[in-house]
């Protein structure tokens, strides 16, 4: 039987006392008794969950000058320095220990803002009472907000894209080729109706300036804010502190008052506190969108940036569209406070 079966004697001669004393099988699954095999890490060795505790969390327990402090936590270099330190274990034992401690792998969180202005819940307070005033009226609320410019060419760019195995797109190993002024890029400008959940998104190939903020809007009044707001007197527009769109400039107003006063309407800007911007309903309604939409995907003409923009769709409904802006914006214009 021990030959048939390839195991030892004792193993045959141990199953039939088990046999003969009326012992019950093993459930399914099991090989061995309950209680079978090694003991875990922590039972031969206690200590070894309070020396690891102290590798991950030098300032909170153990020492503050771990030679873990500064250097990546892996799993790898705790078992090694738990090791050295007498406590023997594997990086699969070190995972498992943290997970039963309540770790996991975690990522920063940008929560911390820095001073804040005492009225800034008030200033949200008006933005918001804002908003509901001109939606109430059925006067156009707009979100503005430049994305980051985009250099074209065959550039990596993050994120991942299905593709047949073995056959990813190549892209430039160094991206210092295509630097400097000579280097064509993109420049989104974005507007996005907060009543339609729709966005506007005029390219620029010149500068990030004031005077470009505002053709942008006037771009999309004429393409898509006067055709969905026919009757309006007033708009809204909700924008960041800084950027193009800033309130220090003096262009940026001068720019927007003549555009009042081309088509007639009376224009409230609300400038949301600095640090805020992720609260600008454009970054997470629309800039977002698109970024995961191009994905993984070199920008390498401004047919593709426009093309991939246009495409941008959610099951919530946002439809986007696109207008490539040829136009020269150079900075250095400056209008006086008087």
């Amino acid at each position: 039987m021990a030959r048939v079966a390839r195991v030892s004697e004792t193993t045959v001669r141990r199953g039939l006392g088990e046999l003969e004393a009326g012992a019950a099988p093993w459930p399914d699954g099991r090989v061995r008794a309950p209680g079978g095999g090694r003991w875990r890490a922590e039972h031969n060795d206690p200590a070894v969950l309070g020396a690891l505790l102290g590798l991950v969390e030098p300032d909170e327990r153990g020492d503050p000058e771990s030679p873990l402090r500064w250097t990546t936590k892996s799993l790898r270099h705790l078992a090694e320095e738990l090791t050295q330190q007498g406590h023997p274990v594997s990086a699969p034992t070190v995972g498992r220990l943290l997970r039963a401690a309540g770790f996991s792998l975690q990522a920063n969180v940008k929560t911390l803002e820095g001073a804040q202005h005492p009225d800034r819940d008030a200033q949200f307070h008006y933005i918001h009472a804002q908003v509901k005033d001109h939606q109430a009226a059925g006067e156009p609320v707009i979100s503005v907000d430049a994305k980051k410019r985009e250099q074209l060419g065959r550039l990596p760019m993050a994120g991942r894209e299905w593709r047949p195995q073995g056959e990813p797109v190549e892209v430039e190993d160094h991206s210092f080729f295509f630097s400097g002024p000579e280097v064509e890029q993109a420049i989104p400008y974005g507007i996005y109706d907060l009543a339609h959940n729709s966005g506007w998104v005029n390219v620029g190939i010149d500068h990030d300036t004031c005077v470009f903020a505002v053709e942008s809007i006037r771009r999309w009044w004429r393409a898509r804010g006067r055709l969905d707001y026919p009757n309006a007197s007033r708009l809204l527009i909700t924008a960041d502190a800084g950027g193009s769109n800033s309130y220090r400039h003096h262009v940026w107003k001068s720019e927007l008052a003549a555009f009042a006063a081309e088509v007639g309407l009376l224009i409230t800007v609300c400038h949301f506190p600095p640090g805020t911007s992720k609260w600008n309903k454009i970054e997470h309604r629309l800039f977002s969108y698109i970024t995961l939409n191009w994905r993984g995907r070199p920008l390498t003409s401004h047919e593709v940036v426009v093309k991939t923009i246009a495409a941008t769709r959610t099951s919530g409904g946002l439809r986007v569209e696109v207008a490539l802006d040829t136009g020269d914006y150079p900075t250095g214009v400056a209008v006086s406070k008087e």
